[in-house]
């Protein structure tokens, strides 16, 4: 017998966890704080001199706060799919949450020094400009690996949860998603490794193999995705009877 579903996601995704939990809120919590210490400006300028430096660090905030948004909106698609509160789950979850707050400062100094609001001398000698791209892509790297073993572990309890095909097939797309993600950032790691200090800067173009890699899966998967939803039961892909009511 299917289990009924008052909630289901346009990709068909039969949501388990649409009632808020403590470790949501406690998640949300963390990635508030995350938040803060990514503000421009702590206080509200006294001079225009403040103010325009102000509005110069603007454009690196809005890109470090886009990442944050595509991690947090990662993590909330999980635990709207999944609704898990195992012990496995927990506790990945708090590396996630570790890694990113691990991560906001690398991010942070990174933006700011790639468009220029950062206007002294910033190193001190030329490896350290190599040991910022290196833990710039580990701290990446960390975060979609987690969010990788988050998948993992609800592909090992696929039984428990009652995965249809198409649920199945999803949760190891995207399971493979941020796995490459991850081995974007160790790549890029590895390059700046490799590469004469001084030109280890040139490693951060790595990152668009993002786009190569999110564009690859999604043409190589969308036939196994019409393949699972020809097989998946109709009851499955719409919500129950009594949803509207």
């Amino acid at each position: 017998m299917q289990t009924e579903y008052e909630h289901i996601d346009k990709d068909g995704f039969r949501l388990r966890g649409t009632a808020m939990s403590r470790v949501d809120g406690f998640s949300d919590v963390v990635f508030g704080f995350a938040l803060t210490l990514l503000v421009v400006s702590v206080e509200v300028p006294h001079t225009y001199d403040e103010f325009h430096a102000v509005l110069r660090g603007s454009f690196a905030f809005a890109i470090c706060f886009l990442i944050f948004v595509t991690i947090w909106m990662a993590h909330f698609r999980f635990f709207r799919r999944y609704g898990l509160h195992d012990k496995t789950t927990l506790w990945i979850n708090c590396a996630l949450l570790f890694a990113m707050l691990i991560y906001v400062y690398p991010l942070k100094f990174l933006f700011n020094l790639a468009t220029g609001h950062m206007e002294q001398r910033v190193f001190s000698n030329v490896y350290q400009q190599r040991e910022l791209m290196i833990i710039y892509g580990l701290g990446f790297a960390a975060i979609y690996l987690c969010l990788a073993a988050l998948y993992g572990n609800a592909w090992r309890q696929r039984v428990q949860l009652d995965l249809n095909p198409l649920e199945m097939v999803i949760t190891m797309i995207s399971f493979w998603n941020f796995f490459g993600n991850a081995m974007v950032g160790l790549i890029c790691c590895l390059v700046a490794r490799l590469l004469p200090p001084h030109l280890s800067g040139y490693a951060g173009y790595g990152f668009f193999l993002l786009l190569i890699w999110g564009r690859g899966q999604s043409l190589a998967t969308r036939g196994r995705i019409r393949a699972a939803r020809a097989r998946t039961c109709t009851e499955d892909l719409h919500p129950s009877p009594h949803a509207s009511e």
